[in-house]
């Protein structure tokens, strides 16, 4: 028999051995009987052989059927912890075929296993997971940027990978990385590492923002990579770099506020949050720049709909808001002012559904004739190019 089918029979026989202890369809592991636990056994002992065999063919077949039992299985990322340093070792090899197989290995070893993550990293992965965010593969490059996402979920994990240097190189894929789902990927790892709070200078030191903002644009508002950018943006907005680097982005406070509006639940209360950061920090410095991009209405809503997190923070903002930079007289004898302060003292009451939306519509209207009359000051210095970057303060849903 050739060496391929030889190792082809090998691997034959460690499926048929799991055959009692998986469902239909291969991937998804029944509740184990003491034969089907048994059978288990055989599988692993025989795939853990091959993955130390001198065969590099044998190595990768045993690291995709480790992938495969471990993609929905806890238990087989248990059974299968003394794979960690042999599929390490492969990492190191110059065989993109084998790079592939054991870093999406290493991937599901790692996924809601926080012990696997740290023996992924203390058998030295690091290195070479760094080396493929700099490859000009791409499929390599997103297989190591998804393995670093997974790998930052840990406490235990974050300084290590910050301490590594993989901070700018994440950033570098967030801004050019291709295919999409890899900045996607980049952002929330930078999320994950953003939580240590020892990792937010590193991070802001390579200048992210415009990468998010350009990536949330991107994305729909709704997303899970939408939700992950507004986080990141909250918290480098609690640095003065930060802010500073959000305003001065065009369109970064914009896009912000149209996640407010538009955004998952969770979205809005990170942008909400960023929002609130910054006028917190400084209330005559960004008040202008949150307020000219329409951000009432939105406000105005969370109060009534939002939860009472977000109703808190949402009043909280309009109180620092509300005393506009614009002159009174364009406010119509205070009514905003007026409108804010009984919205919210109605918001307990027992009238609330009626009374708040409807001095929720009162207050939208005010807010658009105040923006209406805001672009046309605005028209008078800008190009048309630059009105319809404007516009959207009329309202108009994002497609």
């Amino acid at each position: 028999m050739d060496p391929e089918g030889a190792r082809l029979t090998r691997l034959v026989t460690c499926s048929a051995a799991i055959a009692g202890g998986t469902s239909s369809d291969g991937d998804t592991p029944r509740t184990m009987t003491p034969s089907s636990s048994s059978s288990s056994s055989v599988v692993v002992n025989q795939v853990l052989q091959l993955i130390c065999s001198d065969d590099p063919g044998d190595k990768i077949h045993a690291a995709m059927e480790i992938r495969r039992l471990t993609k929905t299985s806890q238990r087989y990322r248990r059974h299968f912890s003394g794979a960690v340093g042999p599929l390490v070792d492969m990492l190191r090899s110059g065989s993109v075929e084998s790079n592939e197989a054991a870093l999406l290995a290493l991937l599901n070893l790692a996924v809601k296993d926080e012990t696997n993550k740290v023996s992924i990293i203390e058998a030295g992965a690091l290195e070479p997971i760094i080396g493929f965010l700099q490859s000009k593969n791409a499929i390599l490059q997103g297989h190591a940027t998804a393995s670093l996402l997974t790998l930052s979920a840990s406490p235990v994990t974050k300084p290590i990978i910050s301490a590594s240097g993989a901070i700018p190189l994440l950033v570098e894929v967030l801004r050019n990385g291709s295919p999409p789902q890899s900045k996607a990927d980049a952002v929330m790892a930078l999320y994950n590492l953003s939580s240590y709070e020892g990792n937010i200078s590193p991070i802001l030191e390579t200048e992210p923002i415009p990468g998010i903002v350009s990536l949330l644009k991107s994305c729909k508002r709704s997303s899970k990579t939408a939700e992950k950018c507004v986080a990141l943006i909250e918290s480098l907005v609690g640095y003065e770099e930060g802010r500073s680097a959000l305003t001065s982005e065009e369109g970064g406070v914009l896009t912000v506020v149209e996640v407010l509006e538009s955004g998952s639940l969770q979205s809005r209360e990170h942008a909400l949050g960023a929002l609130l950061t910054m006028c917190e920090s400084d209330r005559c410095k960004y008040r202008e720049p949150i307020l000219r991009e329409g951000v009432i209405p939105g406000l105005l809503e969370l109060t009534v709909q939002g939860t009472p997190k977000s109703q808190a923070k949402a009043q909280t903002l309009l109180r620092l808001l509300r005393d506009s930079p614009f002159p009174r007289s364009e406010l119509q004898a205070d009514t905003l002012e007026n409108i804010v302060s009984n919205l919210i003292s109605q918001i307990d009451g027992e009238e609330q559904p009626g009374k708040a939306k409807e001095m929720l519509a009162e207050m939208v209207q005010v807010s658009m004739e105040q923006s209406l009359r805001h672009l046309q000051q605005r028209a008078l210095v800008c190009t048309p190019g630059d009105l319809s970057v404007t516009t959207r303060t009329s309202k108009i849903p994002s497609k």
